[in-house]
């Protein structure tokens, strides 16, 4: 990438047959719907990828497979997230080699009692610097258990070569987000939320450039990105309030499920499975979801049909 990113980079969902094998057919229309969805780019292997479910040969293959199919139509950033730097950094090795746009990681942490000191993890990041020469976005999750400071942040923006994005998804991420870029400056070149969006109007307010949402309806949340960094206020906010009860419920009720529910009602993969110990949404939550989808009349609910 020789500009920074911005704008909408959600994360694909992996698709699993019925029996729980990875579905490669439905992975290939994954990435195509995504860019038919008009995205800035394309996250894989993330939280909302069930990365956690993954094997390593799994990984693998699918780095290989979406960096081969989306064949420069779209940068992609590859989560390369472990405790181990000696595995990280050959994970970030790898994803570049096969023609990754960036990586993504999440500080090292094995639970909540084993996180390291903070110089740990500056280090950490600072060897997969060391092994690449592409961008790396952090990312400061609850999930992780683990405190990443403004300051340790700003520093890693100043002080490490190719980190200069951040995907902030904590509580208050907007305050976090105009701290950071205060702290940082010019070092800053990728401020972005998360969450499925469920705090972009504030995220934006505070200097966030973009978001990283799920693949749900990104066609209809880049929108708010597109006006708000404009100017347009006014269009900002009424397609917010338009997209905010979908949001919502994906991030209140929902979770990863979500895409893959709809994705699968749209016909763009052929099962909505989750890996054990993750279950089906119930019928009550899925109804409200469908619901709420038809009524933004999403692509990836006509998109395969």
């Amino acid at each position: 990438m020789h500009t920074p990113l911005s704008g909408i980079l959600p994360v694909a969902p992996t698709p699993f047959h019925a029996d729980g094998r990875v579905d490669d057919v439905g992975m290939r229309r994954v990435l195509d719907l995504m860019i038919d969805q008009g995205v800035d780019a394309i996250c894989i292997l993330a939280n909302y990828s069930e990365q956690f479910v993954l094997s390593d040969e799994e990984r693998a293959m699918l780095t290989r497979l979406c960096l081969e199919h989306v064949a420069g139509r779209k940068p992609v950033i590859v989560t390369v997230s472990h405790f181990s730097t000696a595995i990280v950094v050959a994970r970030a090795k790898a994803a570049e080699a096969m023609g990754a746009s960036m990586v993504m990681m999440m500080p090292p942490y094995h639970g909540v009692g084993l996180v390291p000191a903070e110089q740990g993890i500056f280090e950490h990041f600072r060897a997969v610097s060391d092994a690449i020469s592409i961008p790396i976005m952090v990312q400061d999750a609850p999930i992780s258990g683990v405190n990443l400071s403004v300051p340790l942040l700003a520093r890693m923006a100043r002080e490490i070569e190719n980190v200069s994005c951040f995907k902030i998804e904590t509580p208050f991420a907007a305050d976090k987000l105009a701290a950071l870029i205060e702290a940082g400056g010019e070092a800053i070149l990728g401020p972005f939320d998360g969450e499925e969006a469920v705090t972009l109007l504030a995220d934006l307010d505070a200097g966030a450039t973009g978001t990283m949402t799920s693949g749900l309806f990104p066609e209809q949340i880049r929108p708010i990105v597109v006006a708000h960094r404009a100017g347009d206020m006014d269009a900002a906010l009424d397609r917010w309030r338009r997209c905010l009860p979908l949001i919502n419920h994906e991030n209140r009720q929902c979770g990863l499920r979500a895409c893959k529910t709809v994705y699968a009602a749209g016909g763009v993969i052929a099962s909505d499975h989750v890996r054990h110990p993750l279950k089906p949404l119930c019928d009550r939550t899925r109804a409200r979801l469908l619901q709420l989808a038809r009524e933004l009349d999403i692509l990836a609910l006509r998109w395969g049909k």
